[in-house]
């Protein structure tokens, strides 16, 4: 014969796990489309604008820095 308690606690634990993985999946899905839609934006700003990505985030100057590394400006080139 089971233990009523052990039971219960295994359908407690079960029920936790199930709620979690939907609330992670809902998470997962709303991410994916937040970030599709982050490019999306982008490259049509890009398009608009004419600045990269990286420009519009202000990342531009570490991509210009090939213009930089040229000149030997930087103590690094890529």
């Amino acid at each position: 014969m089971s233990n009523p308690q052990a039971n219960e606690n295994w359908f407690q634990n079960r029920a936790s796990e199930q709620i979690h993985l939907q609330q992670l999946k809902a998470a997962e899905l709303f991410n994916g489309r937040a970030a599709m839609l982050g490019i999306v934006i982008g490259i049509l700003t890009e398009a608009i604008t004419g600045a990269g990505i990286a420009h519009q985030i202000g990342l531009g100057p570490l991509v210009d820095g090939y213009a930089a590394c040229r000149t030997q400006f930087l103590p690094f080139c890529f």
